[in-house]
């Protein structure tokens, strides 16, 4: 019998700069919010563009990198998985929040106007295994591709 798979694929442009906190016990977490976009025609034959939000949590040493090289704009990669968590508001009732926990991500853009708006093929960093829900990677966990050194 086949295992379940849970993976996500984007490519988009961030909303906002990068939000990096950090936990009670130091790890990194860095919230991010993507935008994707989508055009088709209708039955009429209107070009329709719609734009998707996407919240993005990268964790540890990914969170850090995010947090470092990302900003309003960017054109990024993120792989990684889907998970739901829930909370209680301030009123008692019960909200679920899906977000996509990046295990890999990819700079697709420049970082400033002096590289420009496309760029590409821009370094990728990605965690080195897959952590399970709920806990959360090592900074020694993390590597960065396509070598040790940042272009820009």
């Amino acid at each position: 019998m086949a295992r379940g798979v849970n993976k996500v694929i984007l490519i988009g442009n961030l909303g906002q700069d990068p939000e990096l906190r950090y936990t009670g016990s130091g790890t990194a977490v860095c919230n991010m919010r993507l935008a994707t976009n989508e055009s088709y025609k209708d039955a009429s034959g209107q070009l329709v563009e719609r734009t998707e939000w996407h919240t993005i949590v990268a964790w540890a040493r990914l969170a850090e990198i995010c947090a470092e090289y990302l900003k309003k704009g960017s054109q990024v990669y993120f792989e990684g998985s889907l998970q739901t968590r829930s909370y209680d508001d301030r009123d008692g009732n019960t909200k679920y929040v899906t977000e996509i926990k990046a295990r890999e991500m990819m700079i697709l853009s420049g970082r400033g106007p002096e590289n420009g708006a496309g760029g590409g093929g821009g370094p990728s960093y990605q965690s080195r295994a897959p952590q399970p829900a709920g806990q959360v990677a090592d900074s020694d966990d993390f590597s960065f591709e396509p070598d040790d050194e940042l272009p820009f």
